[in-house]
């Protein structure tokens, strides 16, 4: 059977470095960094300081009502997702809500609120917990909360791959139209879970970076001095449709998403193949899915998390499915590590790259890693005519999901 073309007519997104797609993407091509040191009190007592927060609080976008009986992760999903809806010109287009779908993920869900609860239990009893704590708390919760705001009765699903959940939530939206399944879907990944518990479990694990002092050069991708990731916290959403339902309205159309690779390691709960070959697989599946020969790949918006052994086992993917001539960028360096709507994001750079043919930049890389043979767009944007794109999500666990867009 032949295979409907799924294009993306709407993106929305609220991140580190602003409260919309807009300022987002031109803080990118800034080369602007979303890392600063931690004011709460709490983070005295960690040995990391630094994050990468939300440049616009929730409380600046939902009414504080709503806003109490909702996780943080939920709240940004909302806030991309209508963004998202509205770009895609969705809200009169008379859809019909038994072909939309939802696919959002998140790679830890509500954890905040599952310890804040905890504690007003252990504090006050348990008359005191919130009645809206299991809503709040439950893993494909802000995957409800944004079916429910669009009506949505072709299926609402909550894939959680860790950090390569927002790119695998795409990948399924990917797989509903072309299976018929719907005509539309709201794809995408949110996290947020910046508290001292997530960050001390990372920084046991010596996965993060310490650099404290200087938190906007803390996330380095590639380079010989990285140490680690830094958390960032956040929401990116694509409006997938099936192409002929996009045209038949009149939408507008980013890009093309022509195909997906999945695979999974079996090697390590934590630590990728060092070789990258579950990466390779799952780019060159990627490739057959979309009918694309690597060599037109020229441009990709790398897993790149600034970890030691992680950046490099992907090089050693890239080399293997795609030789050596597409030019990389790591947003990673400006955003910080948002773990489960990392993906998501980072496909939002990836078709706006298509779109406005420049690569982002990836800042911090003073020193490149011997083993970095690839081009890079190093400290400032580039501008590259850019046919067909690949964005690459990896998790703990061995997730490995990679993501081909081209120009529609």
């Amino acid at each position: 059977m032949t295979k409907p073309d799924v294009v993306v007519t709407g993106i929305g997104a609220t991140t580190p470095l602003g409260g919309d797609v807009a300022s987002t993407w031109d803080a990118m091509l800034a080369g602007r960094s979303g890392v600063s040191k931690l004011t709460q009190e709490w983070a005295d007592q960690l040995t990391v300081k630094i994050a990468a927060q939300l440049a616009v609080e929730p409380s600046e976008v939902i009414d504080r009502v709503r806003l109490r009986k909702l996780d943080r992760s939920e709240a940004v999903a909302l806030i991309a997702a209508a963004e998202a809806w509205a770009d895609a010109g969705l809200a009169d287009a008379g859809l019909d809500k038994e072909r939309l779908g939802v696919v959002v993920g998140s790679g830890i869900g509500g954890a905040q609120t599952l310890l804040a609860q905890d504690d007003i239990l252990e504090a006050s009893g348990a008359r005191r917990v919130s009645p809206h704590t299991v809503p709040m708390l439950m893993p494909n919760g802000p995957a409800a909360f944004v079916g429910l705001e669009y009506g949505a009765q072709a299926g609402v699903h909550a894939p959680t791959s860790a950090c390569a959940t927002g790119a695998e939530a795409v990948a399924w939206g990917l797989d509903m139209i072309r299976s018929g399944r719907a005509d539309v879907v709201i794809a995408g990944g949110t996290e947020a879970v910046i508290h001292p518990l997530p960050i001390a479990g990372f920084a046991s694990m010596r996965a993060m970076s310490t650099r404290n002092d200087e938190p906007e050069k803390a996330s380095r991708p590639w380079d010989k001095g990285r140490d680690g990731f830094v958390l960032g916290e956040g929401a990116g959403i694509l409006i997938l449709e099936r192409a002929d339902h996009a045209v038949a309205r009149g939408a507008r159309i980013y890009a093309r998403l022509a195909g997906a690779g999945m695979t999974s390691d079996g090697y390590d709960i934590v630590q990728p193949h060092p070789e990258g070959t579950g990466a390779a697989k799952a780019i060159t599946k990627a490739l057959r899915d979309a009918g694309v020969d690597k060599a037109d790949v020229v441009h990709v918006n790398a897993h790149a998390t600034s970890t030691p052994v992680g950046d490099i086992a992907e090089i050693a993917a890239l080399r293997s499915a795609l030789g050596e001539h597409p030019v990389l960028t790591a947003t990673k360096s400006m955003t910080g590590h948002l773990l489960g709507a990392a993906g998501a994001l980072e496909s939002i750079a990836t078709i706006l790259a298509i779109r406005d043919s420049v690569v982002p930049p990836t800042i911090n890389l003073d020193d490149p890693d011997d083993a970095l043979t690839m081009d890079v767009a190093a400290h400032k944007a580039r501008p590259l005519q850019i046919a067909a794109a690949l964005n690459n999500s990896f998790g703990f666990g061995g997730h490995n999901v990679a993501l081909l867009f081209t120009r529609p």
